[in-house]
């Protein structure tokens, strides 16, 4: 199945706007209230004690959560249905989750994706989720700029088979994708290009990409629309740049460089943001806990 650049202007971030918002609403006038946690915020302490650690997230005040962890078809250890009746006795919801849709997830011969990935996306419907996000691509798939270009039709298919199932596919960035050219194009706009917006949405991590160079202000402002998540996140120099690593690191919202609020803002006004994930994975010394409750805090100040 293939998807042209004619699909893409039918199904433009206008028309995924009216899919989510009633006649003569805008962006702005939107209620969106649902401001939840990345659980690799806390993902230590999930790993030593998922109940507990849930439980004191939803005495903070969350109530929604994002999980980083399925493993052998299990949520932290629960079966699909298991986790979601831990979740509800604390009156939590996981809207997303984080599954990476890999080269292995595709079966080239029968051209249909794996009983695995099936498995994968039938156990997010049982969890609750409204959304199977992708967290990153595998080196593999970016290669050539056709084996990008194939594996975007990849995900035009997984978007086919989460509808199905009344979720939707998503695609989260991390630093490469801005920093990466093939055919002299941005991968980010490779995959922002060829993905069908009625399909695949787009969750912008808003810190992930300052370590590629670019500011999430004018990504939102060149793809308007096409955000119904965000990954709240707020960037500082890294102590451990000099080694090798990320230039930059997360921190306290409202403490870096990212302009935290105001790309929320834009994202309500402009970006079709209905889901602002707050995501922390450096703490400069602090407890993660004590970061998620400040970072919740904070985000209730800014009024989400």
């Amino acid at each position: 199945m293939g998807y042209s650049r004619r699909t893409f202007l039918k199904n433009s971030a206008l028309a995924v706007a009216a899919a989510n918002f009633l006649p003569g609403q805008s962006f702005a006038s939107f209620k969106r209230d649902k401001t939840g946690l990345q659980l690799y915020s806390v993902r230590d302490e999930m790993k030593a004690d998922p109940a507990g650690t849930l439980k004191k997230l939803a005495e903070m005040g969350y109530k929604y959560v994002e999980h980083a962890n399925y493993v052998d078809h299990k949520f932290y250890g629960y079966t699909a249905k298991d986790f979601k009746s831990l979740l509800d006795s604390l009156d939590l919801k996981m809207i997303s989750g984080h599954t990476r849709l890999g080269a292995s997830d595709w079966v080239e011969g029968s051209k249909d994706f794996s009983d695995s990935w099936k498995r994968t996306v039938e156990d997010a419907a049982i969890a609750g989720q409204q959304f199977v996000v992708s967290p990153s691509l595998e080196e593999a798939q970016r290669k050539t700029y056709d084996d990008l270009l194939h594996f975007m039709d990849i995900f035009n298919r997984s978007g086919e088979l989460c509808k199905k199932h009344g979720m939707k596919f998503g695609y989260h960035n991390h630093d490469f994708e801005f920093s990466s050219v093939l055919n002299n194009k941005k991968v980010y706009d490779i995959i922002m290009q060829n993905t069908d917006p009625a399909l695949v949405v787009h969750q912008l991590d808003m810190g992930n990409l300052y370590n590629g160079g670019a500011i999430a202000i004018a990504v939102v402002m060149q793809y308007p629309g096409r955000y119904e998540l965000m990954h709240v996140k707020d960037e500082i120099k890294s102590s451990a740049a000099t080694a090798g690593k990320d230039k930059y690191e997360s921190t306290i919202l409202g403490e870096g460089i990212v302009n935290t609020k105001q790309v929320c803002d834009l994202g309500k006004k402009s970006g079709g943001t209905r889901y602002f994930i707050i995501e922390q994975e450096s703490y400069q010394g602090k407890s993660p806990l004590d970061c998620a409750k400040a970072d919740l805090e904070i985000m209730k100040k800014w009024g989400y």
